[in-house]
């Protein structure tokens, strides 16, 4: 068998809020409750499962994630439509933009725990 991650945990200050913004903003479902975890599943079968902790114990993290060109329209509608602030890149230099490295497009936007996020159509060093 080959390694394949299975589930990471996400640090959140509200497992049900993050969990329900993830499932929400990437067309996703929440797909189960198990103990102190909330998780949304993603196609390829990994879980993002949301865990409460108290906001001082929260290590920022990136989440990055390659997506069709349907899918992006939605999420970034979605993201416009919630008044999320978004970015073409990581640094927050270029508010209000998309990327369109490698020949598809990208956004960056924060989760409700401060997580950074982003949507991807090409993977990095796949094109022009």
């Amino acid at each position: 068998m080959s390694v394949q991650l299975n589930h990471t945990i996400v640090h959140s200050r509200d497992n049900r809020e993050s969990a329900e913004f993830y499932a929400h903003i990437l067309g996703l479902e929440i797909s189960a409750e198990w103990g102190p975890f909330i998780a949304v599943e993603l196609s390829n079968g990994v879980t993002l499962d949301f865990a409460t902790v108290p906001a001082e114990s929260i290590t920022v993290q990136h989440y990055a994630f390659l997506v069709t060109e349907e899918e992006f329209d939605g999420i970034f509608q979605r993201v416009k439509d919630a008044g999320i602030t978004y970015y073409a890149d990581p640094h927050g230099k270029r508010p209000g933009e998309i990327n369109r490295n490698d020949g598809g497009r990208g956004v960056y936007f924060m989760d409700p725990a401060g997580h950074g996020l982003e949507a991807i159509t090409r993977p990095y060093g796949s094109g022009a």
